[in-house]
């Protein structure tokens, strides 16, 4: 990894070393030839007023990004859900409770309701399903407690916005032992009337009573769902957020969506996979504070400075050239980042095509061209060829059978071009070409 950090005195210092340091980023992995989305990300455990991401497409990526027409990228841990407007529910009937029998799952649900509870206008979908999805967080301090999260059934739980919105507490699945601690949550039954400040109150200092409860922000207020009675076999019908049930606040935790709508209303979000290769940080003054870094100001007076963090993932950055610069003979390197400019290669046996090959290798370094050259004697031409191309320096030198005519072959490993070419003029030609193609790359 390599680390950077930035020291001002207020924040529009900060913001503007923030952008420079962005700015050059973007430079860099443009001058390696990466395309590159820059994504608005969470700050997590560094913490911090902003940050952001910076992404090479590949369907190989660890991270999912989400990006629409109009330019607004984010990773999906930061993405905010548009909130619908509240819905009058003042001519909505009261809700009903019915039975149910068998219908643990979002699935056998809907089906049961469209079989005896059919709705006369369309068919019950999960999506009028609230589902209440309960979770263990291990907080900091080492203690555990239960969360439940409540959200339409046509949506799933997303761990990494779960992480995200909890930090620095740890979520994961409720166990059978959590439960227990818990028998007013009936798995496949559980609904808003014993959850949060639906339940039975908490003390003072916040402890006891019911489990906290945070809704999806589609869980408007007027919106009528489908949902658990805490009583095996049975579900609430018609059962409307801020008339009948209230909860603790929101949470972003629910799976992103291709065709969801940008938070910015630039069109609808299209998925996508990213190699983190960069990551930039507004840092503030949190470390600052802790650690007493402090500097006079015009006044002579201390203030504390302001941080940011900026950091590169250098062999990320070389997985994703890898992985963008290769064909099914091996890597394609792009000629500013290759380890070496070009691979001559002496094939055959006769010394004078050795001792021709070693000219030019030793001609091009003059030049200050990186060589790397193939001088080995008891290897066929076949095995140096695909070591070759396995390797993908940008160009070949091949030093073989034509040097009986006085020529030698050059080889472009992106494209396939091959030219014979006289030997005298191999190394001049070739740093020419190399010439033209490092100029092209600065340019960008």
């Amino acid at each position: 990894m390599k680390d950077a950090y930035s020291f001002d005195i207020d924040d529009e210092g900060l913001a503007a070393s923030y952008e420079k340091q962005r700015a050059a980023y973007q430079r860099v992995f443009a001058r390696l030839g990466l395309e590159t989305v820059v994504v608005s990300a969470m700050s997590g455990a560094m913490g911090g007023s902003r940050s952001e991401e910076f992404l090479h497409p590949s369907p190989i990526g660890e991270d999912t990004f989400v990006r629409s027409p109009g330019g607004y990228a984010a990773n999906t841990e930061a993405v905010t859900t548009v909130v619908p407007d509240p819905v009058d529910a003042t001519e909505l009937p009261p809700a009903r409770e019915l039975p149910t029998p068998g219908t643990e799952t979002i699935e056998t649900l809907v089906a049961f309701a469209n079989e005896h509870h059919p709705r006369e206008d369309r068919r019950w979908t999960a999506a009028d399903t609230l589902k209440n999805v309960v979770v263990a967080l291990d907080l900091p301090n080492g203690e555990r407690e239960l969360l439940v999260v409540g959200l339409p059934g046509d949506r799933e739980v997303d761990l990494k916005r779960l992480e995200a919105a909890v930090s620095p507490a740890e979520p994961s699945a409720a166990t059978a032992d959590d439960l227990k601690r818990h028998p007013e949550l009936v798995a496949g039954y559980i609904g808003p009337a014993v959850l949060g400040p639906n339940g039975a109150p908490r003390d003072e200092d916040g402890k006891g009573g019911a489990v906290r409860y945070l809704l999806d922000p589609r869980v408007v207020d007027g919106t009528a769902w489908i949902t658990g009675a805490n009583t095996a076999d049975t579900h609430v019908f018609g059962l409307v957020k801020g008339r009948d049930f209230e909860a603790d606040g929101v949470i972003e935790a629910a799976e992103v969506r291709a065709g969801d709508l940008a938070p910015d209303g630039s069109g609808l979000l299209e998925l996508a996979r990213g190699i983190e290769m960069g990551h930039v940080f507004q840092l503030g003054r949190l470390y600052a504070e802790a650690l007493g870094l402090t500097v006079l100001d015009e006044n002579g007076k201390a203030r504390v400075v302001t941080m940011g963090s900026y950091g590169i993932g250098v062999s990320r950055a070389v997985a994703a050239l890898a992985e963008s610069n290769h064909d099914e003979q091996g890597l394609t390197w792009p000629v500013q980042v290759a380890p070496y400019h070009v691979h001559v290669m002496a094939t055959g046996k006769d010394q004078e095509v050795f001792d021709a090959a070693q000219r030019i290798a030793s001609g091009l370094e003059e030049r200050g061209i990186e060589v790397l050259y193939d001088d080995r004697l008891r290897v066929s031409a076949g095995v140096k060829f695909a070591d070759a191309e396995l390797l993908g320096m940008p160009y070949l030198v091949v030093v073989g059978r034509g040097l009986a005519n006085g020529v030698v072959e050059l080889r472009d490993r992106r494209t396939g071009e091959r030219a014979e070419s006289p030997v005298a003029d191999a190394v001049d030609r070739v740093a020419n070409r190399l010439t033209a193609a490092l100029r092209a790359a600065d340019e960008v």
